[in-house]
């Protein structure tokens, strides 16, 4: 199964006018905003002059403090000053914040500076088949990862079961072992999944909604969940096991069996990539139960259709 679904694409205006009267209008923010077009903020960005101006100021530490209009303007390479001036105009207000002392990032800025210059935008990368921790929660035979298209899958190369698949910066590549790149995948997208089961988008840090959604034309997955932005349309999709990540009675019951949850691979756990730990104990509304096992020992964990946890039962409770 793929433990993720980026179809959603952006949402409109109008999409998230309708999604804001839909919910409690007086619950939201009151706040006072200044948008830019999409087609103006790439026709800003398309000038290399500016692109110059974006990367001076990150080698100057613009991102720490202000820098001087000289000392951006010898770092890059304008025909003049009136010249240089007018570039650096057009990137302030959105990417940029002009002070006394000079000229510093503001965040969309530093955001652009990181993709373009770390590769997230122009980089394309590969790599083959290398041996990865765990085994296969369908078969349990040996597990690889591979990086193609921008993404770092792991999965069985007997049955060809996919424990994980999700988008991944080839950055993430630069110096990095193949343990350590997966340490790090791991550790990316735990955070995601853990943000979104919190209601904050990865993406746009918007309001995400979460459901427990039926899934029977998927093979092997009864109960999926599902995480949607109420701003950007970010979409993810994942097992029920993934939601219990940061459940505080999980990672106590794995904490107390010596097993620290938060960094051991969630891939080597079968309750979090697969359904088999996965029991429906309610249709109308949607319950799922799922058993979780550790050291010998197992709780169990119970989830309703918002995919909060709503009661939780294992050997430390019984202690009590």
């Amino acid at each position: 199964m793929s433990q993720f679904d980026r179809s959603g694409g952006v949402a409109s205006d109008g999409d998230r006018a309708d999604r804001i009267d839909g919910a409690d209008a007086a619950a939201a923010t009151p706040r006072t905003e200044s948008r830019i077009p999409p087609a103006e903020v790439f026709a800003v960005l398309g000038n290399e002059t500016r692109v110059e101006v974006l990367h001076a100021l990150l080698e100057l530490g613009g991102d720490e403090s202000p820098v001087s209009f000289t000392d951006l303007f010898e770092r890059v390479d304008a025909t003049d000053s009136a010249n240089f001036s007018y570039h650096l105009d057009q990137l302030i207000g959105h990417f940029v914040r002009r002070r006394e002392e000079g000229y510093e990032f503001r965040a969309p800025g530093r955001k652009v500076v990181s993709s373009i210059f770390t590769g997230t935008l122009t980089e394309r990368a590969q790599l083959g088949f290398f041996p990865a921790e765990g085994s296969c929660h369908a078969c349990g035979g040996d597990l690889h990862a591979w990086y193609v298209d921008d993404t770092l899958s792991i999965g069985c190369t007997d049955c060809g079961a996919i424990q994980v698949s999700y988008p991944f910066p080839a950055g993430a590549l630069d110096g990095r072992s193949t343990d350590d790149l997966l340490e790090a995948f791991h550790h990316y997208v735990r955070h995601h999944y853990c943000l979104a089961a919190d209601g904050v988008c990865p993406e746009c840090t918007g309001t995400v909604e979460t459901d427990l959604v039926r899934t029977p034309d998927e093979e092997g997955q009864a109960v999926a969940v599902e995480h949607a932005c109420q701003r950007c349309s970010y979409d993810l999709r994942s097992t029920v096991g993934l939601l219990l990540l940061d459940d505080p009675d999980v990672l106590r019951f794995h904490a107390d069996r010596g097993v620290d949850l938060s960094s051991v691979p969630f891939w080597e756990f079968d309750w979090c990539v697969s359904d088999a730990a996965t029991t429906v104990v309610s249709e109308d509304p949607l319950r799922v139960r799922l058993t979780v096992g550790c050291a010998g020992d197992e709780m169990r964990v119970g989830v309703d259709e918002s995919g909060t946890v709503v009661e939780t039962d294992g050997p430390e409770r019984d202690a009590q």
